[in-house]
């Protein structure tokens, strides 16, 4: 198991090494997390090389054996850097879960909305369900009317055939009576038996006279079933005009909604033209961070090639004594010594300086092998598809942050492997010269490197001043690209709110153009079957007032017929009194 752990040396004598050992601090669990694990401490030869304090992970064995032991550097720095991944991806995943609330918030509400106006639509329909079935009743109403109508229509043509053969009847007798009066004007009498015979023709005559109170009486319900009819239909007329008026409002409402869905538009459009205009300038603004970021990269890799070479030459220099040996090294110290122990010492640190050289070599080799990864990452960038494109350039980003930390750290091993040279060469300079071998120097071949190393490093003084410049300009740039980037983003947002505003009007305009054609359909539906029938009724209303007018002429004319048969009972018992006289 692969542990996080402390190197802990125990004091020793003045110049001897103490006892190192591991003090456990995390342990990393099957997947790949890690937890603290309480104070414990093991015994690690293996760690008497490194320095006190020094952290380091350790993979133990289940006997808790040391298997194998590295510096924790570079460990860690890949285990921060896959947190803060981690935690990007998290805050990114965050996000979109919040959108993914609000998008199920409106769309809950929208389908809320929508619930509601599906049950208006049925309570609607279920009210011009019921208006129907009331309209059938009052249709079937209407026709009983109509046969009730047509009833009475044929009674009232029975009653007037019946009268016109009482005024034949009546006219034959008017005839007859006059000629009873022609012969007693010729100086006729009227005898007994004639004049009974008379009598009983006047008496059958006023008998037969046509009685319209039934048919008037006939005619008074028939009225009132037509007012009735027309109550009925009162209600439908005015739910009929209370329709338009809702038409009317509802053609308002999308009129005015139009507007407000052309203006929305109007301003989405010139929302989408600024915000091409902000991103193409931002597209400039991206290109040429990535040009000075290019520089900046060719500039740091320069400026670590320069680097590398003082380090050489400095190197050099300190192997040919053209520079003088580290005086911060305590040199009496050493002198006083004894040879055994400036023996032990000096191989002490020529194993540590071999255990960090090879640590160096490894990250220099890691960090070459992260500039062929770059390499490679670019060129699969620049010919990659559009939808892949991005996840290669997330992570050459994700390559090109791991390669900038692993050489910031190696700027300082570096030097710390300088400064182990210096200390190894010093110990055994004093060493050489205590056993009596001073080092062996060509007067004739040596150089003074001295105004080399001065001059490497003002040129590397002032490419590191470049480079400062350029990562100054490069933060800039980048600060600018944030706040435009922030600018079209919430250009963006707002533009999304009123691309659902949009929606939200143009379903709403076309929830209202349904209602409309709904509202139309039931007008039509209303005048179809409202109008015939108030027709029926108005073409009733208008044939009873007719045979009402015809049955006062047949009272009229039956109130004189009756006047005329007085007259002519009246003339007969003239005629029979002057018989008797005679």
């Amino acid at each position: 198991m692969l542990y996080l752990a402390e190197v802990q040396k125990q004091k020793g004598g003045l110049l001897s090494g103490g006892k190192a050992e591991l003090k456990l601090l995390a342990c990393q669990r099957n997947d790949q997390s890690w937890s603290s694990i309480p104070d414990e401490v093991i015994t690690a030869e293996e760690a008497s090389k490194l320095n006190d304090g020094a952290l380091v992970m350790v993979e133990l064995s289940p006997q808790r054996q040391v298997q194998r032991i590295q510096e924790a550097g570079r460990p860690l720095v890949n285990i921060l850097q896959n947190y803060s991944r981690q935690v990007e991806k998290f805050k990114a995943k965050e996000e979109e879960i919040d959108q993914w609330k609000e998008s199920l918030t409106f769309q809950a509400q929208e389908l809320s909305r929508r619930e509601l106006d599906m049950e208006d639509r049925l309570a609607q329909l279920q009210q011009l369900e019921d208006e129907c079935q009331n309209i059938d009743a009052e249709k079937q109403a209407v026709e009983a009317s109509r046969a009730e109508f047509e009833r009475l229509k044929e009674d009232i043509e029975r009653n007037r055939q019946e009268l016109e053969g009482a005024w034949e009847h009546l006219r034959g007798e008017q005839r007859r009576l006059e000629e009873y009066q022609a012969e007693c004007q010729q100086g006729s009498f009227v005898d007994a038996e004639r004049a009974a015979g008379l009598r009983e023709l006047i008496d059958r005559l006023a008998n037969a006279l046509p009685n319209v109170d039934g048919v008037l009486e006939h005619l008074g319900f028939a009225f009132e079933m037509a007012d009735i009819q027309q109550q009925l239909l009162n209600p439908h007329w005015q739910k009929f005009e209370q329709r338009k008026t809702e038409v009317e409002q509802q053609q308002t409402e999308i009129e005015t909604l139009l507007a407000e869905l052309a203006e929305v538009q109007n301003e989405l459009q010139l929302s989408e033209t600024a915000l091409n205009h902000q991103t193409s300038e931002l597209q400039d603004s991206i290109a040429k961070l990535n040009s000075k970021q290019q520089h900046l990269g060719i500039l740091k890799g320069y400026l670590r090639y320069q680097e590398d070479m003082y380090q050489q030459v400095y190197s050099l220099a300190a192997m040919s004594g053209s520079v003088a040996l580290n005086t911060s090294f305590d040199i009496e110290a050493l002198q006083s010594m004894s040879l055994e122990e400036l023996e032990q010492t000096v191989q002490d640190l020529q194993e540590k300086l071999n255990i960090d050289s090879s640590f160096v070599n490894d990250q220099e080799q890691e960090l070459k092998y992260k500039q062929e990864t770059i390499e490679d990452l670019k060129q699969k960038v620049s010919q990659a598809a559009e939808s892949d494109r991005a996840a290669y350039e997330e992570e050459l980003e994700d390559e090109k942050d791991l390669y900038q930390m692993l050489n910031e750290t190696l700027v300082g091993q570096r030097r710390n492997l300088i400064q182990r040279q210096d200390q190894l060469r010093t110990h055994q300079t004093v060493l050489l010269q205590r056993q009596g071998k001073a080092p062996s120097c060509d007067s004739e071949n040596h150089v003074d490197l001295k105004p080399i190393l001065a001059q490497i490093e003002s040129q590397r003084l002032t490419q590191s001043e470049a480079v400062q410049n350029l990562e100054s300009e490069i933060a800039q740039i980048q600060a600018s690209i944030d706040l435009a980037q922030g600018t079209i983003d919430n250009q963006a947002q707002e533009m999304e709110e009123q691309r659902q505003e949009l929606k939200v009007k143009q379903e709403n305009l076309q929830l209202l153009q349904t209602a409309l054609a709904e509202t139309k359909a039931i007008l039509e539906f209303y005048e179809e079957e409202l109008q015939p029938i108030q027709d029926s009724v108005d073409s009733l209303r208008h044939k009873l007032q007719a045979v009402t007018s015809s049955v006062t002429q047949v009272q009229e004319s039956g109130d004189s017929q009756l006047q005329a048969v007085n007259e002519m009972r009246q003339a007969i018992m003239s005629l029979m009194t002057q018989a008797e006289l005679v």
